[in-house]
């Protein structure tokens, strides 16, 4: 199974994804919390970016859905393309975009994204990764 691990960020745990126009358009990559605290299973979003980076990365609006928590309101939800080149992901998924994120972060990864991983430090404290 391919795992990737990333050192920890800030003392939080983070997850490096590139986000993709297109197949073989530009690369942006973006480091996200791994907060499985972010969202259920049956969240409207996988990941928390900030708009400009989904306006950027070519995301297409699919509707508006109201979060609770941290983010509390009405957020445009954006179908966004993102890769994790270590683990051969490469999808589209539903994105929150808000007008800030967590202080070092670019972004969240929650938990309706992370759940589909085995996630952890396999044996490492300084670092946090994923294994598909």
């Amino acid at each position: 199974m391919p795992r990737a691990l990333w050192p920890l960020l800030r003392g939080r745990p983070s997850i490096r994804v590139i986000l993709t126009e297109a197949v073989g358009g530009p690369q942006t990559p973006r480091f996200l919390v791994a907060d499985t605290g972010a969202g259920t299973t049956r969240a409207p979003f996988e990941l928390i970016l900030k708009v400009s980076d989904c306006l950027l990365c070519g995301g297409q609006p699919s509707r508006t859905s109201v979060l609770r928590g941290a983010y509390a309101g009405s957020f445009q939800i954006y179908l966004l393309h993102v890769q994790i080149p270590e683990l051969g992901f490469d999808g589209n998924l539903d994105v929150a975009g808000v007008l800030t994120t967590p202080f070092g972060f670019d972004g969240i990864a929650g938990f309706r994204f992370l759940n589909g991983f085995t996630y952890g430090n396999f044996g490492d404290p300084g670092q946090f990764g994923l294994e598909s």
